[in-house]
C-alpha cells in the first residue's frame, strides 16, 4: 500500500520544476503545474495533493486507486489521467469545471456518470472496462447532455457496446472510438452518423457490422465529412466516387419505384393487375374477343419470337396482319386472328 505524500509529489516533477534553494516545499507545491506520478503503486490520495493549487495536469495512470481522488483544491486541472485503476465509480469530479480531458479506460466502471459540471470537457476516454460477465457500459442521460456542448473525442472500444443511440446526443463528436464491440445494426449505424455532423475520425473494428457487405463503402457514405475510418485515411477522391455512386444508385431506385407506381397503380389503375387492352379501328381486342390476340408485358424475345411466327404464317396463310408498336416503340407487323364476326 502505497499512500500519496508530499515527498512522493517532490519526486513526481520534471526536470523544469525542481525545488529552488530560496523556496520553502509550500511554495514549491504551489508553483507546480503537471506531476507525474504514474506507476507508483499509489491506492491512496490524501489531502497534500491539496497544497497544489495551480496543478493542471495529474497522471495517476496504473496505481491501485479504488476510487477517484477528491481534488476540491485542485480546480485548475485540465487534464486527468485515471485509466488502469481499480474505479468503480465516477465522482468527486465537480470542483474540477475546468477539465478538458479525462481517462478512464481500463478500471471497473459499469455506469458513466457524475459529468454534469464538466461543461468544458473536450475528450472522455472510457475504454476497456472490466465489466462483470454479460453487461455493457451504461451512461447517465444527464453527465451526456452536460457534455453534448463540448465533446468531440469519445473513445468507447472494448465495452460490449451494441448500440450508439445514447450518444446521438454528442453534436459537436470529431473523433469516435468504439472499437471491439457488438454493433451490428446497419440502419441504426446511418442515423447516429447523421446525427454528427463534424465527424472526421471513426473506429469500429472488430464490430460485427464490419462483416457487411460494402462496410467501408457504406459508412465513408453515410459520414460526409469523415477522413479516417479505422486508421485508414480517405482521399477526396474516394469521397467524391462513393458518393455519386450511392445517388447514381439512389436514382436508379427511385426511378424503377416511379415506373412500378405508374405501370401497377397509375396505368392499370387501383392495384389491379390486368393489362390494359389493344384497340383496332375503334375494337377492343383482348384474350376474350380475339382468340389470336397476344397479351402485352411479354419478355422482349418472347415477344419477337411470337411476332416471327406470325409473320411466317401470315405469308403461308395469307391472314391479315396489323401494325402493333413493339416495346421500343418501332412498328413492328403483328398478324391479329379475327373470329368471323369481324372478318
Amino acid at each position: 500500500m502505497v499512500k500519496l505524500t508530499i515527498d512522493l509529489i517532490a519526486r513526481g516533477t520534471s526536470g523544469y520544476t525542481k525545488k529552488k534553494r530560496d523556496e520553502t516545499m509550500q511554495q514549491y507545491l504551489k508553483r507546480l503545474t503537471h506531476l507525474y506520478l504514474e506507476d507508483k503503486g499509489i491506492d491512496e490520495v490524501g489531502d497534500d495533493l491539496s497544497l497544489c493549487r495551480n496543478l493542471s495536469v495529474l497522471y495517476l495512470y496504473d496505481n491501485e486507486l479504488a476510487q477517484m481522488p477528491c481534488l476540491n483544491q485542485n480546480q485548475n486541472i485540465t487534464m486527468l489521467y485515471l485509466q488502469n485503476n481499480h474505479i468503480s465509480k465516477v465522482e468527486n469530479l465537480a470542483p474540477l469545471f475546468k477539465l478538458t480531458k479525462l481517462y478512464l479506460g481500463g478500471n471497473q466502471l459499469t455506469v458513466i456518470e457524475g459529468l454534469e459540471k464538466l461543461q468544458h470537457l473536450q475528450e472522455l476516454h472510457v475504454e476497456n472496462q472490466k465489466l462483470p460477465p454479460g453487461e455493457k457500459l451504461l451512461f447517465d442521460p444527464r453527465s451526456l447532455k452536460a457534455i453534448s456542448g463540448s465533446l468531440q473525442v469519445l473513445n468507447v472500444s472494448g465495452n460490449n457496446l451494441d448500440s450508439l443511440r445514447d450518444l446521438e446526443c454528442l453534436r459537436n463528436l470529431v473523433q469516435l472510438m468504439a472499437s471491439d464491440n457488438e454493433l451490428g445494426d446497419m440502419k441504426e449505424l446511418a442515423h447516429v452518423l447523421g446525427q454528427w455532423p463534424f465527424l472526421q475520425r471513426l473506429e469500429l473494428m472488430g464490430n460485427p457490422l464490419c462483416h457487411k457487405a460494402k462496410y467501408k463503402d457504406r459508412v465513408i457514405v453515410m459520414a460526409k465529412n469523415l477522413d479516417s475510418l479505422d486508421g485508414k485515411g480517405i482521399s477526396d477522391t474516394a469521397k467524391q466516387f462513393l458518393r455519386n455512386w450511392h445517388a447514381n444508385k439512389e436514382t436508379q431506385k427511385k426511378r424503377k419505384d416511379d415506373l412500378f407506381r405508374r405501370g401497377t397503380f397509375a396505368e392499370f389503375g387501383s392495384g389491379s393487375h390486368e393489362l390494359p387492352p389493344v384497340r383496332e379501328s375503334g375494337r377492343v381486342l383482348n384474350s376474350a374477343t380475339i382468340p389470336g390476340y397476344m397479351m402485352p408485358g411479354l419478355p422482349r424475345k418472347q415477344f419477337d419470337d411470337i411476332l416471327a411466327r406470325n409473320a411466317t404464317m401470315e405469308n403461308s396463310t395469307g391472314q391479315r396482319s396489323a401494325p402493333v408498336k413493339s416495346r421500343s416503340g418501332v412498328l413492328r407487323s403483328k398478324t391479329i386472328i379475327l373470329g368471323d364476326d369481324l372478318k
